[in-house]
């Protein structure tokens, strides 16, 4: 595990606002899901519209706040240009509203919420390249770090495309792209990044240390080699190509699966809290989609793609996240707050800020309705699919409740 120092942290006030924002965006990603039903179909307008609020408003918005903090610690370097944060979040925000709207209300207005999201990935790539440059500390986290950002700037300018396609501005199909924008951005960026960040958090609030990271290695390359097989093979119609690239791929996230393990296995806490139970259910998840995904591949219907889909998003990347916001909030609240006071006033512990009842009852509700929502998929019932979402809902509202009450923890003491 590397070395963690806030020494080159940025100020809570500047990341706070990413956790708040992205945690609304899956509540109304969540309320959204009652527009929808059991039997939608991946080109779908109102598909895509709700994919882009939920990855685009809550999984990049968390994401771009836990970099924003975990890259500077990581390479000891302070950000490039750490006040570019203050302008990423409003304009991915805006963004996300306007692509939402482009794809429920009217196709033009996607370039115009493609150009606001496009700005606000490059201003926040930029400032990583840069501040990647500046620091000397190599390892695999930071060369996963800036691998992903290339995959992020591949997808968005495929996205943006897509968008002006959409608009009636550009003459080309828009669906021809699809599957390399998807593959760049969810593959090569998001799960990527996910990949990198395991290294340092897993480690970190597990309290792991002396595993073999050679698997994390071999993810890394094969993943790249698989996303970029892919993206070539869709754009120019080579399917061999496709094919090797989703193999390379399903063994990238294997190798992954075993580096979880190793890092596990080496965990020193023990206690199975919030945090524990919710990244099990997300590898389990993550399990099940790559086995629908196979039965997808070899002949399966739709509903298959659309179940794996939904378990790799809403499950597998969704309990990830949600997980590590009852670390990581703590974690920056109380240095931001109680640090000072050590050895000067009696301070909390980091588990005594989280509201442990209702992050209990967040990952109950919203596992079951993770898995009611992902077997209605499957079989195409309404009614399982409309009492998942209900479960997810009040999932999404203990969520907000208990990132509030960690973000507002302590404020007295200030």
């Amino acid at each position: 595990m590397n070395s963690i120092s806030r020494d080159f942290a940025p100020p809570f006030a500047l990341i706070a606002p990413y956790f708040m924002v992205g945690t609304i965006f899956y509540f109304v990603s969540i309320a959204a899901l009652f527009f929808l039903d059991s039997t939608p179909i991946h080109s779908d307008m109102s598909t895509i519209a709700w994919v882009h609020l939920y990855l685009l408003g809550f999984v990049m918005m968390i994401i771009f706040g836990a970099m924003a903090q975990l890259v500077p610690v990581v390479i000891e370097v302070g950000h490039a240009a750490v006040d570019f944060f203050y302008i990423i979040w409003p304009m991915l925000a805006i963004g996300t509203i306007l692509m939402v709207a482009g794809f429920t209300l009217t196709t033009s207005l996607l370039p115009f919420g493609g150009m606001v999201v496009l700005v606000s990935m490059v201003i926040f790539a930029a400032d990583l390249f840069w501040t990647l440059r500046k620091g000397e500390h190599k390892s695999i986290v930071v060369s996963v770090m800036g691998t992903s950002n290339i995959f992020l700037l591949l997808g968005i300018v495929s996205g943006f495309i897509m968008a002006l396609a959409f608009g009636g501005l550009i003459g080309i199909d828009p669906h021809q792209w699809l599957k390399a924008h998807v593959f760049a951005v969810f593959g090569g960026y998001v799960i990527l990044t996910i990949m990198g960040l395991s290294m340092v958090l897993l480690p970190m609030f597990g309290l792991s240390h002396g595993f073999n990271d050679k698997p994390m290695q071999w993810a890394y390359k094969l993943m790249i080699l698989g996303v970029s097989s892919v993206m070539v093979g869709s754009l120019f119609n080579l399917m061999f190509l496709e094919w090797f690239g989703i193999g390379a791929t399903f063994v990238a996230l294997s190798s992954y699966f075993y580096q979880i393990y190793l890092i596990a296995k080496t965990r020193a806490r023990k206690e199975n809290d919030v945090w524990v139970k919710s990244l099990i259910f997300a590898f389990f998840t993550l399990l099940l989609s790559m086995l629908f995904t196979i039965v997808y591949l070899f002949g399966g219907s739709e509903a298959w793609l659309m179940s794996a889909g939904w378990f790799l998003i809403a499950g597998f990347t969704g309990f990830l996240i949600t997980s590590h916001l009852y670390k990581i909030i703590p974690f920056l609240v109380w240095f931001e707050r109680y640090a000072p006071l050590v050895g000067k006033q009696k301070v909390p512990m980091l588990h005594e800020m989280v509201p442990k009842r209702q992050a209990d009852a967040q990952m109950i509700f919203s596992a079951s309705g993770v898995s009611l929502v992902g077997v209605a998929l499957l079989v195409q019932n309404d009614a399982l699919f409309y009492g998942g979402v209900s479960a997810l809902l009040v999932g999404a509202v203990y969520l907000l409740y208990s990132v509030y009450t960690m973000m507002q923890y302590g404020k007295e003491v200030l």
